[in-house]
């Protein structure tokens, strides 16, 4: 019990970020939720925020949040997104820092900055 509260707390500076877009998701049509301790939410600003992501994200995870285009695009991600829920819980809030600084990398050894991220590698072995 006192390990996932510590999990939650040392994630809540990325969280908050993802209730800020939960906030504004709601407030324009968006659905919300949660599911094994985390709150999805899709449609709305969601929907426009991950249509304009130089990937064209279907989900995308802000600490215990993630947030999807529509339903069906969290349910297909969820094993995925559920990875990068745990990988904030190690990092807490250097992930987001992490996660660019391996981007970073990645395209200073010729690869690609989504594909070749770590954690997004991480991400599609373990899910």
């Amino acid at each position: 019990m006192a390990g996932r509260v510590l999990r939650y707390l040392w994630a809540s500076p990325v969280t908050l970020f993802g209730l800020m877009a939960v906030a504004l998701s709601l407030f324009s049509g968006g659905r919300a939720r949660t599911h094994t301790g985390v709150l999805e939410c899709h449609g709305g600003v969601a929907r426009l925020l991950l249509s304009v992501t130089p990937v064209r994200a279907h989900a995308m995870t802000l600490g215990h949040v993630v947030l999807g285009r529509d339903a069906d695009c969290l349910e297909r991600t969820r094993a995925h997104e559920r990875v990068h829920v745990r990988q904030t819980e190690r990092f807490g809030a250097l992930f987001p820092f992490a996660y660019l600084a391996s981007s970073a990398w990645a395209l200073l050894r010729g690869r690609h900055y989504y594909r070749d991220n770590w954690f997004e590698r991480d991400a599609r072995r373990s899910s």
